[in-house]
């Protein structure tokens, strides 16, 4: 068939589930696959950082001073708490070696109830680090020389659905593909950004040239004037650079929920990996503030227009933009594009395996849990895939505007993790379980401070409606719940109470008598002696010649017509049905539909489909069995 040789081409051939084993990966393709969107936040958590403080004023020449403090004390506050995450999921990937996500973890030691929260907590996580990591992505090439052709400020909501397009169709395709398409990247990406830090603060002891006309050291007056937040620094400022500054954390507890996909030993690899992901993301991390404060890089945004990415400020003011060292601008930008496009890889790798989990607890469809034939799970893909180009849409692919939902649902996630992990060691009483509590513990505190601090600075921005989308994410598990266990229920076979004999009866719709009846009405016969044929008359020169067919033809089947004034099919035999229901209540009807079959598809067009109809009809009737007999037509020329 067409459509499953274009599937094939673009989804690739089946795997055998015998091989599911060979999709395990090693630690150097299980860094690109769950720990990019960690490392790429650098790209806009830093970035977010001075937003926040130089929409504060910071910006002035006068104040460089306290912008640098300020962006310093804040990136070292990220960055120790980057260190307790950290360390705290360390431990929870070796007391969850199959898997201990902040569902598992939370449901098993703090009740079903807070596990469906932190549940839907990480699956709006997931959702919105795929739609700010498309859109970073693209607002990372727009001021690249080479690529302003393009036109990609103009056409960003374009570009990012195309992005997300690719990777959903990328990960339909399986899991070690994109391990192995995303590793040079994202080892570009780290080597690219080491170069860059590197460089730029020890470039001036061998002579390097920057070139500052490519940091961006002021606000237009515009922006000013349409936030009014010159005011002096304050706590409420740092607090709000803090909140959204942690942006940066996202993707940090990837790893622990992915242990499975692991090669062994699992838990060993999957702690080395996460150790390995939180030294690259802190060193860049605090190497990019150091290299904002030293440049005075300035970011501003407002109604839809923004400064340079901060990335792209710096690569371009460290290597520049044109001339002997621009190749090395131009790989920085393109590798951290790329990144931050395989950093949705994270949430395309943990959504659709989060929601295979719940599906298989009976709190989401339960086709949420089936592998496709790629070993991946489709369905969660596809609706991680369509529910992100929905805010991509809604917030015109800016990243600024889409960072007020994040963060709010993956520090609710840690904090009910660590909590959980705390009641773990407490009741496992395992060996140094105090040690560890302590650890779970001040992880817990740590991520429930940030917590509420960014509900607090984010509220009216954003985080109402991620919590009020977390309600709604919470009623539908718990109705999906009650569903299946109303089902469960009234399917459990019941000794005492089995259903009674069924009595079978028959009938044969007939529209003409043509070779397709006789072969429905042979098949009726087979069923039962006692089957009986119905046709509705539509036209009554048509009955007449029906009759003496029928007489020649099935004289031992009883015809019975049933009279249509207002020439409708449906009705009359939805009427015709009701009647025989209410005459014999514990029969069952089987309706038997003959259909003939054209070999050639354009043929469909010129036939009325009548059987389909009837067979859409027919669903809303009880005790009622629709069967189709198909007669194939031979071979046609035309």
């Amino acid at each position: 068939m067409l459509i499953e040789t274009v599937r094939r081409i673009i989804l690739g051939e089946p795997i055998p589930t015998q091989n599911e084993q060979n999709v395990l990966l090693p630690k150097v393709l299980a860094l690109p696959i769950f720990c990019s969107d960690a490392i790429s936040s650098v790209a806009y958590g830093g970035q977010q950082v001075l937003l926040a403080l130089c929409l504060a004023g910071l910006w002035l020449p006068s104040e460089q001073a306290q912008l640098a403090q300020s962006t310093m004390t804040i990136t070292w506050l990220i960055v120790t708490l980057l260190a307790i995450v950290a360390i705290s999921y360390r431990q929870t990937v070796f007391a969850y070696p199959n898997g201990g996500g902040s569902y598992i973890v939370t449901k098993d030691n703090l009740g079903t109830n807070w596990g469906l929260l932190a549940a839907a907590a990480l699956l709006i996580d997931y959702v919105l680090c795929v739609s700010v990591s498309i859109a970073s992505g693209m607002q990372n090439l727009k001021d690249v020389p080479l690529l302003l052709p393009l036109h990609i400020g103009e056409n960003l909501v374009g570009y990012c659905l195309t992005g997300i397009a690719f990777m959903t169709i990328l990960n339909m395709r399986g899991l070690k593909e994109p391990g192995i398409l995303f590793a040079l990247p994202v080892y570009t990406f780290i080597a690219m950004c080491g170069f860059m830090i590197v460089t730029g603060l020890f470039g001036e002891a061998i002579g390097w040239q920057f070139h500052l006309e490519y940091a961006n050291q002021a606000m237009p007056h515009h922006s000013v004037a349409n936030h009014s937040l010159m005011t002096t620094v304050g706590l409420a400022v740092l607090l709000r650079a803090f909140a959204t500054g942690c942006s940066a954390l996202t993707g940090v507890e990837a790893v622990s929920n992915g242990v499975p996909a692991f090669r062994e030993p699992k838990s060993k690899n999957a702690a080395i990996t996460l150790i390995w992901m939180a030294l690259i993301l802190g060193s860049i991390f605090l190497g990019v503030s150091l290299l904002a404060v030293k440049f005075h890089i300035v970011y501003w945004e407002s109604n839809g227009a923004s400064a340079a990415a901060v990335i792209d400020q710096l690569s371009g003011t460290v290597f520049g933009k044109t001339g002997p060292a621009s190749w090395a601008y131009l790989l920085t930008q393109f590798s951290t594009a790329l990144v931050l496009l395989i950093a949705a890889q994270t949430s395309f790798a943990d959504f659709p395996r989060v929601t295979s989990i719940l599906a298989r607890d009976g709190f989401m469809p339960r086709q949420l849990a089936h592998l496709g034939d790629r070993l991946a799970f489709d369905n969660g893909v596809l609706i991680l895939g369509v529910i992100s180009s929905l805010f991509i849409i809604l917030k015109k692919g800016s990243v600024d505007q889409l960072i007020p939902f994040f963060t709010v649902g993956v520090f609710l996630a840690f904090t009910l993790s660590q909590s959980g992990m705390v009641k773990h060691w407490f009741v496992s009483k395992a060996r140094s379980w105090r040690k560890k509590a302590f650890i779970n513990g001040l992880g817990a505190a740590a991520t429930f401070i940030v917590l509420v601090d960014i509900v607090a600075e984010k509220f009216l921005d954003g985080a109402w409606f991620v919590i009020l989308l977390m309600g709604i994410l919470l009623l539908l598990f718990q109705r999906t719940a009650a569903h299946y266990e109303d089902v469960s229920r009234q399917l459990t076979i019941d000794p005492q109470h089995l259903p009674d004999p069924v009595k079978n009866r028959v009938l044969v719709l007939v529209q003409g008598m043509h070779i397709g009846t006789y072969k429905a009405l042979t098949y009726a016969r087979s069923i039962s002696s006692q089957c009986q044929a119905v046709s509705v008359e539509i036209e009554p020169k048509w009955t007449a010649e029906l009759q003496r067919q029928w007489q020649m033809y099935a004289p031992d089947v009883p015809l019975t017509i049933i009279k249509s004034p207002y020439r409708s099919l449906i009705r009359p035999l939805m009427t015709y049905l009701d009647q025989l229901h209410q005459q014999d209540p514990d029969s069952i009807t089987t309706v038997v539909l003959g259909e003939f079959v054209s070999t050639r598809w354009w043929h469909k067009f010129l036939h009325g489909n009548t059987g389909l109809i009837l067979k859409f009809a027919f669903l809303s009737h009880r005790d009622v069995v629709v069967t189709n007999v198909r007669y194939w037509l031979s071979e046609s020329t035309l």
